[in-house]
Order: structure tokens, then C-alpha cells, then sequence
């Protein structure tokens, strides 16, 4: 998983509610098991006309935004099924960050696994943000993992709260699988032992 520090970017803006994990991939999208090529699908029915073209007016086709990471979205981002797929999509489409005054429990859980990094900010911090990812490229976004703190256009520093392991996983690029190879020299030991104990559990005649 890809660390996470410090990640200065275009913010795009999308100023909707309830937006769920349909919304982010659709349903005829999830016959994959690969976590590589979902970005193409992110957001589908709101991205692309029905002809399968661009949709100019959906935020991430508009030039200003093509390379955001960021994405500041209403309350509620991620309801939904718990499909996870939907963050699957957002980072393989380059999205690294998404701010919101709220998000769905198993979407917040899903999303940091798989290296998003989601922020909870009040309603009113939230519509400052919205403005200034509402200016385009105009106006950058800076977070600041370590010191918990996005940085506006303006200057001003709002702060924001993380869990401490949720946190050590990002800034080292901990998955579960690379949490669990932390550990590589004790379960090395254990089968070892156990193979010496209980060797027909590794195919090995019972004596």
C-alpha cells in the first residue's frame, strides 16, 4: 500500500448528499476481484452520457479537476452497501483523499485498508472547503497527515482527528497483509514448532 504523508492537490467539489456506494461503482461493475482497473468506472452513470462519452458537466470531466485527489463531497459520502469495490475504484482513479462531515461506517473501515485517507470535518468547515475546491485550479488543498491539519487557499489550518493506528497503517503503508508480515519471524517460529509437534498436519507421516 502506498505511504501517505503530506498530499497538496486540486480538490474537486462534489456538493451532494447521500451519495452511495452505487453511486461510486455500479453494481454490473463488481465480477472482479482485481483491485486494477475500477477507476474507469468511478462514479459511471453521473461520469458518461448514455452513448458512453464524457458527461462535460460531471465534475471530474471538467479540465480544472482530470488530476484532483482530493475529493470534498456532502454528508453521508459511502452509505450504502458495503461493497469494497467502491474504494477500490477511487484510488485506482487517483483519488487519495475524501472530506466530508460524515461517512458511512464500513466505507470509512473499507477506505483506509485500502489507502484513502478520509477526514471528518464539521458542517461549516466543510462549506469553506466546497468553496474553495468550487475555485478550481485556482485554489489547492494541502493535507498534512502527520500534523492532521488541511491547509485552504487562504491559509488557514483546519484540524482533524484520526485514530492512532489508522493513522501508523497510512504513513508506513500498512495493509492488513503488510501488518501481518510484521510479524513474519514469529509465525516462521511458530510453524516451525508446530511442524516438530504436529507434523501430519503438514503432510508428513504421523509416527
Amino acid at each position: 500500500m502506498e505511504k501517505f504523508k503530506k498530499l497538496d492537490s486540486v480538490a474537486a467539489p462534489l456538493d451532494m448528499i447521500n451519495v452511495d456506494t452505487d453511486r461510486i461503482i455500479p453494481k454490473q461493475f463488481l465480477k472482479t476481484i482485481k483491485r486494477s482497473g475500477l477507476g474507469r468506472y468511478l462514479f459511471n452513470d453521473m461520469r458518461y452520457q448514455a452513448d458512453g462519452s464524457d458527461n462535460p458537466d460531471f465534475v471530474l470531466n471538467k479540465p480544472a479537476y482530470r488530476g484532483a485527489q482530493i475529493l470534498v463531497a456532502g454528508d453521508n459520502f459511502g452509505c450504502g452497501s458495503s461493497r469494497e469495490h467502491a474504494p477500490w475504484a477511487l484510488a485506482d482513479f487517483g483519488i487519495r483523499c475524501v472530506i466530508s462531515s460524515s461517512f458511512a461506517d464500513i466505507f470509512y473501515n473499507n477506505s483506509f485498508k485500502n489507502g484513502i485517507l478520509l477526514i471528518r470535518v464539521s458542517p461549516e468547515e466543510l462549506e469553506a472547503l466546497m468553496d474553495d475546491a468550487e475555485k478550481g485550479g485556482n485554489a489547492r488543498l494541502t493535507v498534512d497527515l502527520e500534523s492532521q491539519t488541511v491547509t485552504r487557499p487562504n491559509g488557514e489550518v483546519i484540524r482533524f482527528d484520526i485514530d492512532p493506528f489508522r493513522k501508523r497503517c497510512l504513513i508506513e503503508g500498512l495493509d492488513d497483509i503488510g501488518l501481518t508480515l510484521q510479524h513474519a519471524s514469529q509465525i516462521d517460529s511458530f510453524e516451525a514448532r508446530q511442524r516438530g509437534a504436529q507434523p501430519w498436519l503438514y503432510g508428513a507421516a504421523k509416527a
